[in-house]
């Protein structure tokens, strides 16, 4: 659990990106997870519900590289289940 500390919320947003995934209304998604002292947890009911905030993600090559996605995922220590509803969620357009 020790390296978890060294691990931000801007590498792992960074990891999303470089794996193909745009942000909508990124400034205000890294605003809210600055502010959260759980950043995993915070980002987590974003993902799901920032739509009223205009925050959202979306493939944005038409070519998301999910297995990218997966690890970032894996090495932020989400649980399983929030990387495959993300997933979902990318491939239906949200």
């Amino acid at each position: 659990m020790g390296s978890l500390s060294n691990e931000s919320f801007d590498q792992f947003l960074d990891s999303l990106k470089q794996a193909g995934v745009e942000i909508s209304n990124e400034s205000e998604l890294r605003e809210r997870l600055a502010e959260a002292q759980r950043w995993r947890f915070a980002f987590a009911t974003l993902a799901a519900n920032g739509r009223p905030l205009g925050i959202s993600f979306h493939d944005a090559t038409r070519g998301v590289n999910e297995a990218d996605i997966h690890r970032a995922f894996a090495r932020f220590q989400f649980p399983e289940s929030l990387q495959n509803s993300f997933a979902v969620s990318l491939r239906a357009g949200h």
